[in-house]
């Protein structure tokens, strides 16, 4: 099994997920709001959930490098997930945010988002680019995205229109 690495930013600590992080993601996940621009735009399940934060860990292992979870540092409270996804059949490696309704408007997504380029660069190997796939209406996360200095290349059609932001290594 691989070693997921623990990530401290200033306010933040990314790091694996736990059996424990279920009901605070979950509660997340059945948020119509937060799931809104995420996959088909539907809230998921405890079940559905739990299954998401196995594939995030096996991520880990056949990748090397994965989504993480994110709490804050002060507290120890889930703040949501941040990372870098690839699986098979997906238009490039991406590092993407999901937060939870009291975390948004602080700058965690920019600052866990940050540190996860950071390690794309210097412990994954990345690409000469990682990209961000985000719904054209998620102004949010397109801001998110072009503080992380990401700029659009890109429409395409992933399961509904998506927007491809994109970074190149520095």
């Amino acid at each position: 099994m691989t070693a997921i690495p623990v990530v401290d930013t200033a306010r933040l600590r990314l790091r694996e997920f736990r059996d424990d992080d279920l009901d605070a993601f979950a509660a997340m996940n059945a948020d119509a709001e937060t799931m809104r621009y995420i996959g088909t735009g539907v809230p998921i399940d405890r079940i559905q959930t739990w299954r998401s934060m196995a594939m995030f860990m096996g991520h880990w292992d056949l990748r090397g490098y994965g989504i993480w979870a994110v709490e804050e540092r002060a507290t120890g409270a889930f703040v949501g997930r941040v990372g870098l996804f690839n699986p098979e059949g997906w238009p490039g490696l991406e590092v993407g945010w999901l937060l939870g309704p009291a975390f948004r408007g602080q700058g965690y997504a920019t600052e866990a988002g940050a540190a996860a380029l950071d390690f794309a660069w210097a412990s994954v190997g990345a690409a000469d680019r990682v990209i961000s796939l985000i719904r054209p209406a998620n102004a949010p996360s397109i801001r998110v995205a072009e503080k992380l200095g990401e700029r659009l290349v890109d429409e395409i059609d992933f399961d509904g229109p998506a927007l491809v932001y994109a970074v190149d290594r520095p």
